[in-house]
């Protein structure tokens, strides 16, 4: 068994992490602070879009965006000398734009369940909206944002119809688990792709046990009165 696969995995879901967890929760307040409902309608709709398209749609549109003949790819081609598409790279990328609208769609829940009286009260002392969200609305938040972010980490280890997309299935370089295992039962070596798939299962199922304990920690926290 090929273990690069693991690495390259776990480092694209860890690196890709990152920024999902950075992008989805300011997006989340950005969107949670708007007062006009048409707005919050249609941003909400477009950052959530990645979760019910199918995944090849999703890295279409990145390799259109990204691809060495569009506007973009050559950017970063002849300008600061970087290849995107099917390098690794695309998979932190792949992974970042699955993974997103699971910890936007978290963190705004989360925000939006933080007591208004609270952040009113903060208000009046003179607190800034910046100082409020770092000081009141994020601490309150942090379970049901941290449980996000464990899903958006899960969804990044998983993903594979983005990432064939945009980033190919080289091995060594591009080939996660997920294309580990396709790899390995289209080559017929079902060992293993059996050792994969326990790899990733043992995996995704820490994951879980992660989240569920970050819910029953808000829940317990909802229940002292956390919430209205």
């Amino acid at each position: 068994m090929d273990l690069s696969a693991v690495w390259i995995s776990l480092k694209t879901a860890s690196v890709s992490i990152v920024f999902t967890f950075l992008l989805g929760i300011l997006a989340a307040w950005a969107v949670v602070s708007l007062h006009r409902e048409k707005l919050k309608m249609v941003l909400d709709a477009i950052l959530t879009l990645p979760l019910v398209l199918p995944p090849t749609v999703a890295g279409f549109f990145l390799l259109y965006i990204f691809g060495v003949k569009r506007p973009v790819g050559e950017f970063f081609l002849d300008v600061l000398g970087v290849k995107i598409v099917f390098s690794w790279g695309a998979t932190v990328l792949a992974a970042v734009v699955i993974s997103f609208p699971l910890m936007y769609r978290s963190a705004r829940g989360a925000f939006e369940q933080v007591d208004a009286d609270l952040v009113s009260a903060a208000r009046t002392i003179g607190m800034n909206e910046w100082r409020i969200f770092r000081k009141v609305i994020l601490p309150m938040a942090l379970p049901g944002v941290a449980a996000g972010g464990i899903l958006a980490f899960a969804r990044g280890l998983g993903e594979f119809g983005a990432t064939i997309m945009i980033a190919g299935n080289i091995a060594g370089q591009t080939r996660t688990l997920p294309l580990a295992i396709y790899s390995a039962v289209a080559g017929g070596n079902m060992e293993s792709a059996y050792e994969y798939v326990l790899i990733l299962v043992g995996i995704s199922f820490l994951v879980v046990a992660g989240m569920n304990w970050f819910t029953a920690k808000e829940r317990k926290y909802l229940g002292r009165g956390g919430r209205k």
